[in-house]
């Protein structure tokens, strides 16, 4: 079975315990927190994804990193995913947790790409058009790709609104080709 897939199905579970619990918010931001100091320590990342090194020792290994630093759900779903062998989805299903809790929630991240950094006000501003085009709430994230040369593009999932000058140069192109 397909990575992605058996990341969306740890994903909902863990879902359905957050929000049995209210903290879905919280166990997002733990999920994130976990996989980016796995994802940093390349020596952890070798220890655990190493079928030579039995599953107490990965367990004993993570109790002494983790252990009364994340809530019990994530706990929880850690030691499963260790238990099982699949620990190398964590990376999938955070992201699969993410766009649950986002749908969930009326929620979505909006990743708008500029030629120059958005002040707060500029994300305020398209964080607010882009919630009456959705109708979701929007968290605005900024990457700045000078290559745009100008006006921004903005990827809400797997949608893309092209408002920058390459774009529209691109389209032009085509149009007089």
């Amino acid at each position: 079975m397909s990575d992605i897939v058996v990341a969306k199905r740890y994903a909902r579970a863990l879902f359905e315990v957050a929000k049995e619990k209210g903290i879905i918010s919280q166990v997002e931001e733990e999920l994130k927190s976990v996989a980016s100091a796995i994802k940093e320590n390349a020596d952890l990342q070798k220890i655990l994804n190493h079928p030579n090194v039995g599953t107490s020792s990965k367990t004993d290994l993570l109790k002494q990193i983790f252990e009364g630093k994340v809530s019990e759900p994530v706990w929880n779903t850690l030691l499963v995913l260790i238990d099982k062998g699949r620990q190398s989805i964590l990376n999938a299903l955070v992201n699969e947790f993410a766009k649950v809790a986002d749908e969930a929630l009326g929620q979505a991240t909006a990743v708008v790409y500029s030629a120059a950094g958005l002040s707060d006000a500029q994300q305020a501003e398209v964080a607010s058009q882009f919630s009456k085009i959705t109708g979701k709430t929007i968290r605005v994230s900024n990457v700045v790709e000078p290559k745009l040369l100008g006006g921004m593009q903005v990827r809400i999932g797997d949608r893309l609104y092209d408002g920058s000058l390459s774009g529209k140069l691109d389209r032009l192109s085509k149009a007089l080709v």
